[in-house]
């Protein structure tokens, strides 16, 4: 090695250490910078912990305590309601309108197209109480058809699958 490679040798290991000094430099600023930012907190534990030590009963004595005891009936009374599909009707158009529309007007997964009466004969001969039983537990076919249980919408009562189920196959008599 001549002169100027050394020349060169040493200038770029002193490049290289100082390039490694400048990335440990770095890296300790950006621990330093990572150690004093406020952690992330997750806004769903004081619910859970508020869940856990909430009382699991309660006393009602009197007049007082008798219209607390409605007034809570009817609060749940009111959420449950809330929790049933579609407001509780049993409009079966309704409930095709909101739901089963997505698979039986495009064929998905195997479902009859609505009003297809080729389709929905074979179906239709099974019987009402068998396409509501279907329609209600889910059914997968032998030609690889698939219906979810409810429409895949657990809060469906029975009550509203029968009323889907019979106004769809109203359409294709």
């Amino acid at each position: 090695m001549n002169d100027s490679d050394r020349s060169f040798m040493r200038q770029f290991a002193k490049l290289i250490g100082g390039l490694l000094v400048l990335t440990v430099v770095l890296i300790l600023a950006a621990l330093s910078i990572y150690n004093h930012e406020p952690k992330e907190t997750d806004p769903n534990v004081q619910a859970q912990v508020d869940a856990r030590i909430a009382p699991a009963g309660a006393v009602y004595a009197g007049n007082t305590g008798r219209a607390a005891m409605e007034a809570a009936q009817a609060a749940a009374a009111k959420a449950a309601a809330a929790q049933v599909a579609y407001g509780g009707t049993t409009d079966g158009k309704t409930i095709y309108d909101n739901l089963c529309t997505s698979c039986h007007t495009a064929g998905v997964n195997g479902a009859p197209k609505l009003g297809d009466k080729a389709m929905w004969a074979p179906r239709i001969a099974e019987g009402l109480d068998t396409l509501i039983k279907h329609a209600t537990d889910g059914y997968h076919g032998p030609d690889g058809n698939t219906m979810p249980a409810k429409g895949g919408n657990p809060a469906l009562t029975d009550a509203q699958v029968k009323a889907a189920v019979t106004w769809i196959v109203g359409q294709a008599k």
